[in-house]
């Protein structure tokens, strides 16, 4: 470019140079925006975002008693797993009276381990995931059996169940227990997970 007379001094641009608004995605290069660029509290919703975002909620829960009884709902002794190692991911689950809340919205993997012993009079135990999709009326949705016929003899039954939880309010889930005996019993233990559960979010609803 020719001038005549002086060239113009050069004046670096400024952010006051440039109306708001004016600059637009075709004004951007493809491929340049890097994870500097973008603030560590900017909060993009995962709806904004495609691929595998990975696992954001996982937790475990016991309990630490046994519990006996010929059929019951498991409604005390739950306790967040604390054993050594174990950490959980997100909010995590929270529960009152055995039944669990789920802390977002989503698909949810629930696994529920039951670690039983009988004085083996003929008993079959059960183990059973019960869900809420209006937080009143529970349907079992997952059901596992052992057959406990020997003399003082231990059983592991694990049940498992995808769970749609549409709303945190609603969608609630609970575990149950029965056996044909009240000399049967669910073994949970403070120090180590026994009688359980495990929830993972596998993905948005």
């Amino acid at each position: 470019m020719a001038y005549l007379g002086n060239a113009p001094t050069s004046v670096p641009l400024t952010s006051a140079d440039i109306t708001d608004g004016i600059i637009t995605s075709a004004k951007i290069a493809d491929g340049t925006i890097v994870n500097a660029d973008i603030n560590a509290s900017a909060g993009i919703v995962t709806s904004k975002l495609s691929g595998a975002l990975g696992i954001t909620e996982a937790d475990q829960w016991r309990i630490t008693a046994n519990l006996t009884g010929g059929s019951a709902d498991i409604t005390s002794n739950w306790e967040r797993s604390d054993s050594t190692g174990f950490g959980y991911i997100g909010t995590g689950m929270s529960q009152s009276s055995g039944i669990f809340t789920f802390p977002s919205t989503g698909y949810w993997l629930v696994i529920h381990n039951v670690r039983a012993e009988s004085d083996g009079s003929g008993v079959i135990i059960q183990g059973k995931i019960s869900v809420t999709t209006n937080n009143s009326t529970y349907s079992e949705v997952s059901v596992g059996i052992a057959d406990d016929r020997d003399s003082s003899s231990a059983s592991n039954i694990t049940v498992f169940a995808i769970v749609d939880v549409t709303s945190t309010s609603n969608v609630k889930v609970k575990f149950n227990f029965y056996s044909g005996i009240t000399n049967a019993f669910l073994e949970g233990n403070t120090d180590k997970n026994m009688t359980g559960a495990v929830f993972i979010r596998l993905g948005d609803t």
